[in-house]
């Protein structure tokens, strides 16, 4: 029954093995160490012509200088523990929630399936891990309407990875008395670094910040290599183009909308929030104009999940 539970926690104590014997080897940790050194130094943290490196908000910077002062070691160490950690709890969290039979298998052979897709996330030091625990548990708490819980889970969704609006946008539509403990949480944020340092160099960042965002479409030419639902065209030389996609993802966002929708009025409560969660990470990892392939990560665990629920209640022939 807990074979796959520590297989994920084994897997896990490798990472940080492999981390403290090369903390930059494999791994996006060095992009935050440098945004919280250029924030530090009153350096410009975006590069908004190439739209790579540091693509996180200011208030990550801020946050991340606490890992930073305690160097490459320690420090990575600790940020993977957070992203493991708030990941593994809110799974946790979620088979509190589902309840019936044989739990503790349902969370272990879950995240055995999961482990494959998820290690290299975890190896990386990746704040998607982070931002998977973050929205997972916004959402549970959103749908039992708990304000306080809503708007520390939003804060630290929005800081590990900005698209965690999106989230933020299905949280607000399924519990619309929940809106202005959102909205406060994204406030707060936008507000940390100005307690940081001066504000016109917090107003310079937010401008470039701003137009990063806007300006997230993929370059065909560039360096990055996307793995969204327009990575098939363009491996077959049709671009799609960015009116045409940004279309697209707007209407599928309307059909996630009213899917959730459907979820939180047609479910047990115990699985709803599962679904809805699921459904939410689909739409994240496959729409999103900055997909890459470890970002389909953030399915892993929830999927695994459902399977290992589905398992439970239809047996093996699925």
């Amino acid at each position: 029954d807990r074979l796959g539970f520590w297989l994920w926690v084994g897997s896990f104590l490798v990472v940080l093995g492999l981390a403290l014997w090369s903390p930059n080897a494999r791994s996006v940790v060095h992009i935050y160490r440098h945004g919280s050194e250029a924030f530090l130094a009153r350096e410009p943290l975006y590069q908004v012509e190439v739209a790579m490196g540091y693509l996180y908000a200011p208030a990550f910077a801020v946050l991340y200088i606490s890992l930073l002062k305690l160097g490459p070691y320690l420090g990575d160490v600790l940020w993977h523990m957070l992203g493991f950690g708030a990941l593994t709890f809110a799974a946790m969290r979620q088979i509190r929630k589902v309840g019936g039979e044989e739990p503790t298998w349902l969370l272990s052979f879950g995240l055995f399936l999961a482990l494959p897709v998820s290690l290299a996330a975890l190896r990386n030091g990746q704040a998607r891990i982070l931002l998977t625990g973050a929205c997972w548990f916004l959402t549970l708490s959103a749908l039992e309407g708990r304000r306080a819980e809503c708007f520390f889970w939003a804060m630290l969704a929005i800081i590990a990875k900005p698209t965690a609006i999106i989230m933020l946008l299905l949280a607000g539509a399924l519990r619309p008395r929940l809106i202005p403990a959102l909205v406060l949480a994204v406030l707060v944020v936008l507000a940390i670094p100005y307690g940081f340092s001066s504000a016109d160099y917090i107003n310079a960042q937010y401008h470039d910040f701003f137009r990063l965002l806007t300006s997230m479409a993929v370059d065909p030419t560039g360096p990055f290599v996307p793995a969204d639902f327009t990575a098939p065209f363009t491996r077959f030389g049709m671009t799609l183009p960015e009116f045409d996609a940004t279309i697209v993802r707007v209407v599928v966002g309307l059909l996630t909308l009213w899917l959730v929708l459907q979820f939180d009025r047609g479910l047990d409560s115990n699985v709803s929030g599962l679904a809805i969660f699921l459904t939410a990470a689909f739409y994240m990892c496959v729409f999103n104009p900055r997909v890459e392939q470890n970002t389909y990560a953030m399915v892993a665990v929830p999927a695994g999940l459902s399977i290992a629920l589905l398992w439970r209640e239809k047996g093996a022939v699925i």
